[in-house]
């Protein structure tokens, strides 16, 4: 995505750390759920007995309920979705959340109305990141191929995704510190960095 390449076409965002403030202490998360410390917890609860593993999912979608019902925006969200969606670009979220707080948390940050929500993918659509099965769905169903897609987020599990799935992969870090070069095509602190286009001009992204 520089002054040579064109605006791609499908752009694809994590949602918390990303289109929204971070939210999850992770850490809490699990010690509230009886999880180990840095497990990741949807791995954790997939090798447990279907029914312990479903009562802590129910657990940890009421935690995620709340977290979303006090979700905010980062900075340059909207104007960022709105000048993409004005592009003709199509949008879609790829989140380890599930879709109905997702959903919430969209409608609480008023930017619900620039997605389908058939583009709105949470765990019980897709197998949680690094899987770039999500990814791949979304693809399909805008008859893109990966070369024309991005996929934006702010932990390593949605670079590799995005890197298992072919598409370019944007970091977006606002500390600066960007922890997993190796992952990220493009880095960037502010969603603000990605509004460089006009409607069916062309895009950078500063690095």
């Amino acid at each position: 995505m520089t002054d040579a390449e064109p605006l791609r076409r499908g752009w694809i965002f994590d949602l918390d750390g990303t289109l929204t403030r971070p939210q999850h202490d992770f850490d809490a998360i699990r010690a509230e759920l009886g999880i180990p410390n840095g497990e990741p917890i949807l791995e954790y609860l997939a090798g447990l007995p279907v029914t312990e593993a479903a009562g802590l999912h129910q657990r940890l979608d009421a935690i995620e309920l709340e977290l979303a019902g006090a979700a905010e925006a980062q900075p340059d969200c909207a104007a960022l979705l709105e000048h993409l969606a004005t592009a003709g670009c199509m949008l879609g979220i790829l989140t380890r959340n599930s879709r109905n707080n997702a959903l919430r948390c969209l409608e609480r940050i008023g930017v619900m109305h620039l997605f389908d929500p058939a583009c709105i993918l949470g765990r019980e659509e897709a197998p949680p990141k690094p899987d770039p099965g999500g990814i791949l769905t979304l693809l399909a169903d805008w008859q893109l191929p990966p070369d024309a897609a991005v996929m934006v987020g702010d932990f390593r599990f949605d670079l590799e995704a995005g890197r298992a799935a072919g598409v370019r992969t944007v970091h977006f870090d606002p500390s600066g510190q960007f922890p997993w070069p190796a992952l990220a095509d493009h880095r960037v602190r502010s969603l603000a960095d990605l509004i460089a286009a006009k409607p069916g001009a062309r895009t950078r992204v500063r690095d």
